[in-house]
């Protein structure tokens, strides 16, 4: 991160994990060590999507990317404080015609086979998305989209495209991580309590559901982003036992 990525946003230099501190920068090395844990859970070699795939798909969205150029990613989840990349600007950003929801049902990171968990997904929905936008500097977009590439394609969850946002210093096209309805892990919007009930029992390697919805309700707090779904949500579990 460069000395004023926070110059917008002075307020979050304490609520950003430093890529190099976080846990989900999945560097090859530290990619490694999380796929070990994997299989001593028990989980079978084709547990993921290839390697070779997961750069097809990188190299699908920005292989036309132009060399020199910065580039945006647009955050509406736990990228929100943990992006686990390098950047040299963060803004306020809106995406017109999309909101947040949990529809991804999942048995891995903050879920198990036992208590799977529900994570978000960026859902083309009448209205607005309130987040956050990263901006990579030209010369470091290969090496952090490749790292970025296995934490949110690992298993080809999400649909990356660019899409325009609005920011307060100006309008920017920024690589978003959208919803993918044909990925089996896809269930869609779930009844309020449903989803509440699965968010507040989920847990896997990486934690639990419970505390991932608790730490976007504080950030999303903290920034002065109000999101009802995430407010209802954060209220619902709290009157929801956890496991």
């Amino acid at each position: 991160m460069t000395a004023d990525a926070f110059i917008h946003l002075p307020e979050l230099r304490t609520r950003v994990t430093h890529p190099e501190k976080s846990r989900l920068r999945l560097t090859p090395e530290m990619f490694a060590m999380w796929e070990q844990r994997v299989r001593e859970a028990g989980w079978p070699a084709d547990w993921r999507l290839s390697d070779e795939v997961i750069e097809a798909s990188r190299l699908a969205v920005l292989g036309d990317h132009s060399a020199g150029c910065d580039l945006w990613i647009y955050c509406y989840g736990s990228l929100m404080w943990d992006p686990g990349f390098h950047f040299a600007e963060v803004r306020l950003a809106d995406v017109e015609g999309y909101q947040r929801r949990f529809t991804l049902k999942i048995n891995l990171g903050r879920g198990s086979h036992d208590y799977p968990a529900l994570m978000l997904s960026l859902e083309p929905q009448q209205g607005r998305c309130h987040g956050l936008a990263f901006r990579i500097a030209a010369a470091s977009v290969q090496t952090e989209t490749a790292i970025l590439w296995r934490r949110e394609m690992l298993r080809g969850g999400y649909a990356p495209a660019m899409v325009p946002m609005l920011t307060p210093q100006g309008p920017i096209e920024a690589l978003a991580f959208v919803s993918n309805p044909s990925h089996p892990s896809y269930v869609g919007e779930l009844p309020l309590a449903e989803t509440a009930r699965l968010i507040a029992s989920g847990k896997g390697i990486l934690g639990t559901n419970r505390e991932y919805l608790v730490q976007l309700a504080m950030q999303l707090d903290a920034l002065g982003i109000q999101d009802p779904y995430v407010e209802q949500l954060h209220a619902e579990i709290g009157a929801t036992p956890g496991t």
